[in-house]
């Protein structure tokens, strides 16, 4: 092959129409991520963007929305632990997951029911 993959460029997650202010409280407010701007020419289509480090989120909205479940995106994560007291601090539940040998995981719901997972590789 002549070309070669480089990274994800972006997950994108569905939600409901006129979600965007509850997709800012659970992902900025809570989880700590900064709302990106979006272009122009995509502003029209509803949604909401957020990006934390080098990995982005893009919320769309969908008017026959149907929640990710089982598919999901997988966020690795530095101390764990401590997200997980912060979490929990917050009276967000999650859901440990010890099945993946050599991590430590767990899941949580984002408003809308698409599943998230969290996990740090030990060293």
């Amino acid at each position: 092959m002549s070309f070669q993959y480089e990274a994800i460029d972006h997950i994108q997650l569905a939600s409901p129409i006129g979600s965007e202010d509850l997709a800012r409280e659970f992902f900025v407010e809570l989880l700590g991520f900064q709302e990106i701007e979006k272009p122009d020419v995509l502003r029209e289509n509803g949604g909401v963007w957020f990006m934390t480090g080098t990995i982005q989120l893009h919320i769309g909205v969908e008017d026959t929305f149907s929640p990710a479940k089982k598919a999901h995106p997988a966020f690795r994560v530095k101390s764990i632990d401590k997200l997980k007291e912060y979490l929990s601090g917050k009276s967000v539940k999650y859901q440990d997951d010890d099945r993946l040998p050599g991590a430590n995981r767990f899941y949580l719901n984002d408003p809308f029911g698409n599943r998230l997972e969290f996990l740090e590789w030990n060293a």
